[in-house]
């Protein structure tokens, strides 16, 4: 793989703006988090960072807060939870951005880990905006994209931020798409593609993109539903894009 990785970067006295996939499932009632492979799966390379002498700033989205700011969407908990995970202090800032978020960014001594607010409480995020993806990367010296699960979305955290940082890959990262190279480039037959999630929107080109490389694409998960809408299946009330139908 051509992509820099952070083992490509001198660390020592820098932060970094690390971009994860905390987007882990929560008990309705409680709001405990119920599965934490996703924040496990970030572990090396957070640790890798520390280790090598850098301040870790970490942002990620969690659900789709509707509104603005909802408590039940806070990081906060995840925030809690990898302090249990790691040796090193872990902070958390109640912003994604603005004075507040980069006081605590700039306080941040090399071997810290500071969590940023939910991407999404700010609405320019999902819009790709320029001027939040400029906020974003005052909190940094180098960007780690390290959300392979957020990869396919064009969002300030994942595309926009590198625009204003050096970015390189981190592990999780390098290990998925290492193995998405050496699938497409060399496919064992019959070659097919599993996908799944809630909207397909997100997934268009991902899929187009498959059309001509794979045998076959299993639809599942909510996405699946807009497919069966488009060939008059009537899915009631289930999760279904109309518009793309």
């Amino acid at each position: 793989m051509d992509k820099k990785t952070i083992k490509d970067v001198d660390w020592q006295g820098k932060t970094a703006l690390v971009r994860v996939d905390f987007n882990v499932p929560q008990d309705k009632a409680t709001g405990a988090i119920t599965d934490d492979a996703r924040i496990r799966a970030a572990l090396p390379t957070i640790q890798y960072l520390l280790d090598h002498g850098a301040a870790v700033v970490l942002m990620s989205h969690l659900g789709r807060p509707k509104d603005g700011p909802d408590p039940k969407y806070s990081m906060k908990v995840t925030a809690d939870h990898l302090a249990t995970l790691i040796t090193a202090p872990v902070k958390f800032v109640g912003q994604t951005t603005g004075p507040e978020a980069e006081a605590a960014a700039s306080a941040l001594r090399p071997g810290e880990v500071l969590v940023l607010e939910n991407t999404r409480f700010d609405k320019r995020e999902t819009k790709n905006d320029a001027a939040m993806a400029a906020e974003l990367a005052k909190l940094g010296d180098v960007y780690v994209n390290d959300a392979f699960g957020s990869a396919h979305r064009a969002h300030a955290s994942t595309e926009g931020v590198a625009r204003h940082l050096p970015a390189v890959a981190g592990f999780l990262m390098e290990k998925e798409l290492a193995f998405l190279g050496s699938a497409l480039e060399n496919p064992v037959r019959p070659f097919v593609a599993i996908l799944g999630g809630a909207k397909i929107s997100d997934k268009i080109g991902v899929i187009s993109n498959l059309l001509t490389k794979v045998d076959v694409i299993l639809i599942g998960g909510g996405m699946a539903n807009t497919f069966l809408a488009a060939r008059g299946t009537n899915v009631g009330k289930s999760l279904c894009e109309h518009d793309l139908a």
